[in-house]
């Protein structure tokens, strides 16, 4: 079966039935040509002298910011001055309309993103360079968290712009454009672990139960909080292995903030010891030696005897550090160095529940 194709049908195709103003056409071009000139120009101009404004700055932060901001605003400048020879010229007029439908959102929404994420950036430069640890990791937990919420929405309503340039979709996109909140509801009954998640990430950026730095204890695993995002958190363990956290998880289950408020942490060292230990000699060595130690930060050091039992005696050593990591070193090295004087200097302090065989084959011999 074969179909007879009518000449008829192509003929919106043939070029013969149009013609071309060539005059108008090169006066659009040239027209065209200059204003993206100018705008280019005028964008270099305009860069050159925020660059040059900023390098008097003692900070760093405004150079991200220009660094952030220099290709989106370069597009959008020849997006500007492409629609105003629009206005002027009927060629550049009649394809504009066509085409700044979807490229005008696109590039307003670029540049949203663009300063969102340049400013955020620079706070957390600014963060960065703060003396306070705890304010620092507070700071840059809420940029994260909020850049990436305001990002998220920013995103969605410039889809929704672009959305409003097709013809055949406009309707879905005032659609969504001017009923985001009963989307919202209608979506959240399919996507509840999304929303929860969404939710929860703004109530951990308000309320900062934990900040980015943290050294945590959740679901029986210690480490630093690397990441926080808005559905998971990224907490690094000690041997470099990431556990992925829903976020959810530490605003409905209890954990443990080892630097909440700061890094200055008391640790222990316990030692079991014979009942018949004179305790004085080894409280003092424990002093002498914790006093030497460049980690400890003379805020606590003190030996107690905690528990005393038929069988041993339960010796705590309490110190304390400016840092976590410290007070893990400073803890290392007083246990090694006290069993090691223990072992030299009062060796019948130590426990032994070994069997001793030659002694007991000396005593069955007799």
């Amino acid at each position: 079966m074969s179909i007879h194709k009518s000449p008829a049908m192509f003929s919106e195709f043939d070029l013969s039935r149009y013609t071309i103003e060539w005059p108008e056409m090169i006066h659009a071009v040239v027209y065209l040509c200059a204003t993206i000139f100018i705008a280019l120009l005028l964008h270099t101009v305009v860069f050159s002298i925020l660059r040059r404004v900023v390098r008097q700055t003692e900070t760093g932060a405004d150079d991200l910011v220009i660094d952030r901001l220099f290709q989106p605003s370069r597009w959008a400048m020849m997006a500007i001055g492409i629609s105003l020879a629009a206005q002027a010229d009927g060629w550049i007029g009649a394809v504009w309309g066509v085409v700044g439908k979807f490229i005008m959102p696109a590039l307003l929404g670029w540049m949203a993103f663009a300063i969102v994420r340049a400013f955020a950036l620079a706070l957390d430069h600014r963060a960065e360079a703060s003396e306070d640890p705890v304010s620092a990791r507070s700071h840059r937990t809420r940029i994260a968290i909020l850049s990436r919420t305001v990002t998220f929405i920013i995103v969605f309503i410039t889809i929704g712009l672009m959305m409003l340039g097709i013809p055949g979709v406009r309707q879905v996109g005032v659609t969504v454009m001017a009923s985001a909140g009963l989307a919202a509801l209608a979506v959240g009954a399919a996507a509840q672990p999304a929303l929860k998640s969404l939710i929860a990430g703004l109530q951990m950026a308000i309320t900062e139960p934990l900040r980015i730095g943290d050294l945590v204890v959740v679901d029986g695993f210690t480490g630093r909080v690397e990441e926080i995002r808005m559905s998971f958190v990224v907490v690094r363990m000690w041997d470099e292995r990431a556990a992925m956290v829903p976020t959810s998880r530490f605003l409905d289950n209890s954990f443990e903030n080892w630097s909440r408020v700061s890094e200055k942490l008391s640790g222990p060292v316990y030692l079991h010891l014979d009942p018949a230990t004179d305790i004085a000699p080894v409280r003092a060595e424990f002093e002498r030696f914790l006093s030497a130690q460049p980690e400890w930060d003379r805020r606590m050091g003190i030996l107690l005897v905690t528990e005393a039992r038929p069988e041993s005696i339960e010796l705590r050593l309490g110190m304390s550090a400016a840092t976590i990591g410290d007070l893990w070193e400073l803890r290392c090295r007083v246990r090694e160095h006290m069993l090691d004087w223990l072992r030299r200097e009062m060796p019948d302090a130590l426990l032994r529940h070994r069997l001793e065989v030659e002694a007991a084959n000396a005593r069955a011999e007799q």
